[in-house]
């Protein structure tokens, strides 16, 4: 696996801008129909209750991950706080979808086009992709060698 020690850091910071492309794309989305946005969370049975703070929280967390994987230093904590909002929305759609009669989509843009099995493989190949570049980020001890 010669080549994954070649090439990490570019796939380190190639999933670092497709992260930072789809959180400002989808949080700029938010923002923009902000009212709507807040509409379809506030159908879902699961968020109903909070909807006014997630509503506000989600955009800003998109944005704030986003700016911070663009600075090196943070970088590798930056695909941790990705790998767990991505968790997070999957988890929220499979729960939607095992759970609920009415499943509102919330996403905004492109992606409120898609179907349910197309998001979630969508959401899938960034958790992976998440997953993937932290292990690569992280450091790990060098392997002994005795003489």
């Amino acid at each position: 696996m010669k080549w994954i020690e070649k090439y990490t850091n570019t796939i380190v910071e190639t999933v670092s801008l497709l992260f930072v492309v789809l959180f400002i794309y989808a949080a700029t989305s938010k923002v923009m129909d902000f009212h709507g946005f807040k509409v379809q969370l506030g159908q879902s049975p699961i968020l109903e209750e909070h909807v006014v703070w997630v509503a506000w929280l989600v955009p800003v967390v998109e944005y704030a991950l986003a700016l911070l994987l663009l600075v090196e230093g943070f970088r590798t904590m930056a695909l941790y706080g990705s790998f767990a909002l991505m968790v997070m929305f999957t988890t929220y759609i499979t729960l939607l979808l095992n759970f609920s009669d009415h499943i509102p989509c919330s996403c905004g843009g492109v992606l409120e086009s898609l179907g349910w099995k197309e998001h979630l493989i969508f959401n899938m190949f960034f958790v992976l992709a998440a997953l993937f570049s932290i292990l690569l980020s992280t450091d790990r001890p060098k392997k002994i060698r005795f003489k």
